[in-house]
């Protein structure tokens, strides 16, 4: 259990630095909007740079905390099985919904700071934990995309057939805790109060 996301994250950047060692040539990425408190931790332990790669998860019609795929940055989907089921006019409302806000938070959270360089950078892409592996999945594929050399994922907690998933595609994952009774990521915190854009912009010194 952490206590909130810089608890989680001070924990996670004392293992990162424990596996990668001092780190001050990688780049540290935070999901938003949660992971960036938690990044935020794990670039000051690495003495590494903090910036955000913006993802999205595409909730599920009735459910919209429960991920049945992600959108990249570059407006990539990638779709769970039950993502795949769903019919092509609810699945398309669901991308373009989430499509705007990633496009509203990339103009938010980037402002002046520009595009997103990534070419031959080692990077540490860093949530506040992996409940299905959608939205760690497609970071990876845009750090590839974008020229990323190394990714490296790293979260608090995961469910461990996400884990594995996200493993299967990074260079390495690392997570302080994978229980097999998984349920949600909030249920590992005791402070999970939604992060919001000013915290977000406060943490990437915008």
């Amino acid at each position: 259990m952490f206590t909130d996301r810089v608890d989680a994250g001070r924990r996670l950047g004392a293992r990162v630095r424990e596996v990668l060692g001092p780190s001050p040539d990688r780049l540290v990425l935070g999901l938003p909007r949660g992971g960036v408190p938690v990044a935020a931790e794990v670039a000051r332990e690495l003495g590494a740079s903090l910036d955000v790669l913006v993802v999205r998860k595409l909730g599920a019609p009735s459910q919209p905390e429960v991920a049945i795929g992600a959108i990249g940055p570059d407006g990539a989907v990638l779709l769970h099985d039950h993502g795949r089921a769903l019919d092509p006019e609810t699945l398309d409302g669901i991308r373009r919904r989430e499509l705007a806000e990633l496009e509203r938070r990339v103009r938010t959270y980037r402002g002046s700071r520009g595009p997103l360089v990534l070419e031959g950078r080692r990077v540490v892409l860093v949530d506040d934990g992996i409940a299905t592996g959608a939205t760690a999945l497609v970071a990876v594929q845009a750090a590839r995309a974008h020229g990323a050399a190394e990714v490296v994922v790293a979260a608090p907690v995961a469910a461990p057939d996400a884990r594995d998933a996200v493993a299967a595609v990074a260079d390495r994952v690392i997570v302080l805790a994978a229980p097999e009774r998984f349920w949600a990521v909030g249920e590992w915190y005791e402070d999970f109060r939604q992060t919001d854009d000013a915290e977000v912009m406060r943490l990437l010194g915008s």
